[in-house]
């Protein structure tokens, strides 16, 4: 089940590690530590191995693949050996990415990336590419009435002027390439009516978005216990410490906005009300590509008395998303060779902000999570 997974932000710190890591795996020079595909409840024949992974991607920066591994080994982010190890390997991924099309028209850009997808499946006879967006966070997408009727939507990337966002535009890509969608980062993406309606008709399917490797992952976890022990919260702050190229990009107000909501939108739907209390997003430039979380929460207990808890996160954003992104185009690629098409809401253990009206109790998520895998190794081929 040879799969190509094709990277939008392909030579980010994400993406970079993804392919270090699935390169090392492949090797034998490392063990599959993050990677929940791995563990017994999950692996099976359903899912295409590590080893059947083949990489591409979109950039619009040029740093060379080898380059931007070593100075995450530089970071303390990857080990310097694979690196070295792994140089030709990364030298011959480097032959499949590509520039970010440009072009007057959104219809010739998404052109000229389906054009891309195509000729990457057709070079390495894959059964099927996976697109995974791991750019930059954008801002929320401005209204459009073209977002709500797939017609309009290709009548109006026709004309000159950006109609969709770029996380949009590379989903309309997969989409009509053929290709399932998978927004690791909480932009807009497929979650448009007129992209869902073309996901649907060409039976491709999509998940997302915004994954979850950090503090709503401690929220996920947090938050039914206390519901579950009928403990009445009263507010709940936390400051997110960013530093590497995410922190830099969320430094942008609306790109900030877009990700404090998405990491807040956990406590109300698994509470069933919110709290007082934010969540705040810096960016430290000297923490480079790890973060730290620290949360305050108050709640109270039996006859009101007061109570209070914190914990502090501290960790490698891209080493903990590097082996979800792995995940997610294994399933991914399962579901599209099992007949699925349209939304995958049952991938909601990944992200802070799933598809669906699913609960965000880590637990739930997970034997749901479970019972699809174990659908998709009887399902049709």
């Amino acid at each position: 089940m040879a799969t190509g997974v094709w990277l939008i932000g392909a030579r980010g710190s994400v993406a970079v590690t993804s392919m270090v890591g699935a390169l090392a795996l492949r090797a034998g020079l490392a063990e599959p530590v993050g990677c929940v595909c791995e563990l017994p409840q999950l692996r099976g024949p359903a899912l295409p191995g590590l080893s059947e992974l083949v990489f591409g991607g979109h950039d619009v920066v040029t740093t060379p693949l080898s380059k931007k591994a070593e100075a995450l080994a530089a970071a303390g982010v990857l080990p310097g050996r694979l690196v070295t190890a792994l140089t030709d390997e990364l030298h011959a991924v480097e032959d499949d990415l590509r520039p970010v099309p440009e072009g007057d028209r959104q219809a010739e850009v998404a052109a000229a990336m389906e054009a891309d997808l195509a000729a990457f499946r057709d070079r390495h006879r894959l059964d099927r590419v996976v697109v995974v967006n791991v750019a930059s966070t954008e801002p929320a997408a401005a209204p459009h009435p073209a977002h709500d009727d797939l017609a309009a939507l290709v009548e109006a990337l026709a004309a000159p002027g950006a109609v969709l966002p770029p996380s949009s535009l590379a989903a309309y890509a997969a989409f009509r390439a053929g290709c399932p969608f998978v927004d690791f980062t909480p932009s807009t993406g497929a979650r448009l009516p007129a992209l869902d309606e073309l996901a649907v008709r060409e039976r491709v399917p999509y998940a997302g978005s915004d994954g979850k490797t950090g503090e709503t992952l401690v929220k996920s976890v947090l938050a039914p216990m206390f519901a579950m022990r009928n403990l009445a919260v009263r507010t709940w702050s936390g400051v997110n410490l960013l530093g590497g190229g995410d922190g830099a990009n969320l430094a942008d107000p609306a790109a900030n906005a877009a990700k404090a909501a998405s990491k807040q939108r956990v406590l109300g739907e698994t509470l069933g009300y919110l709290p007082q209390g934010t969540t705040r997003i810096e960016y430290v430039d000297d923490i480079g590509d790890f973060k730290t979380a620290w949360d305050l929460i108050t709640f109270s207990g039996f006859l009101g008395t007061p109570m209070r808890m914190e914990f502090t996160w501290h960790g490698c954003d891209s080493a903990l998303a590097a082996p979800l992104v792995l995940d997610l185009a294994r399933i991914t690629a399962a579901a599209h060779r099992a007949g699925r098409g349209g939304p995958l809401p049952e991938l909601a253990f990944f992200f802070k902000d799933p598809l669906g009206a699913g609960g965000h109790s880590l637990a739930e998520q997970w034997a749901i999570l479970c019972d699809l895998v174990r659908r998709l190794g009887t399902g049709p081929r």
